[in-house]
């Protein structure tokens, strides 16, 4: 009996790393695929002149992604999607694109909704001191922030006054039949432990976008790139 317990105690010593090394792999593959995912669905939209107003993008600050955000409801609203923020390098956010940090979406609203459908979000933050609460912690979207139904199955709304001097504004391409959608009440964050799969380090997600010295992954170089092409410069 000894000898079958010191057996299997030996197998679970050798078994339990390796299903530990790919648990970690598999997580890292799919944090990589969000990554580029959004870096895709980016480059899809910006490729339409009519979704995004150029000039809005040019003043923008940083761009957020969420990639096939699910929303489903029957009066309550939940909404729960993952991505990716980039900003623009240098003092005043007057550089090149850098390095993405890994972002989450999470939340729900209250109201008549009736539904559900996947959706692609891109967040423009417009300046720095939306850009400074998104990378502290969570930022609840308020009513403001709510989607209402637009042309050609896009959508698009802004936390503005007549102005247009916002925070964020936030835009959407849907694939699905959604009655009254709103992002009142969802959270935008930063995602720690997807950016620990990204850069094989824990770093925090300010210094990730804002240092300038963290190194743009792979996964990433279709949605800087996109970004540096699309809007080089403000």
């Amino acid at each position: 009996m000894k000898k079958r317990l010191t057996y299997l105690m030996s197998m679970l010593l050798v078994v339990l790393p390796i299903l530990s090394a790919l648990t970690y792999a598999a997580n890292q593959e799919k944090d990589e695929d969000r990554l580029k995912n959004s870096g895709t669905v980016l480059k899809e939209i910006l490729d339409v002149p009519d979704d995004i107003p150029h000039d809005l993008l040019d003043k923008a600050d940083c761009v957020v992604v969420f990639p096939s955000v699910l929303k489903a409801a029957f009066i309550v609203g939940a909404s729960y999607g993952r991505g990716a923020m980039s900003c623009r390098r240098g003092e005043g956010f007057t550089g090149s694109w850098g390095a993405p940090t890994m972002m989450a979406l999470e939340g729900g609203s209250f109201g008549l909704q009736l539904g559900g459908e996947a959706t692609d979000f891109v967040l423009l933050v417009m300046n720095e001191r939306g850009a400074s609460a998104i990378l502290a912690s969570k930022v609840k979207l308020g009513a403001d922030a709510s989607v209402a139904a637009g042309p050609v199955g896009r959508t698009a709304s802004a936390e503005t006054d007549a102005t247009l001097r916002a925070d964020i504004l936030s835009y959407s391409r849907s694939r699905g039949a959604f009655a009254g959608i709103s992002l009142e009440g969802s959270t935008v964050r930063p995602d720690n432990g997807a950016n620990e799969q990204i850069y094989e380090q824990k770093l925090p997600a300010r210094e990730i976008v804002l240092s300038g010295h963290v190194a743009i992954p792979k996964a990433a170089q279709i949605m800087v790139s996109t970004l540096d092409s699309k809007t080089p410069r403000h």
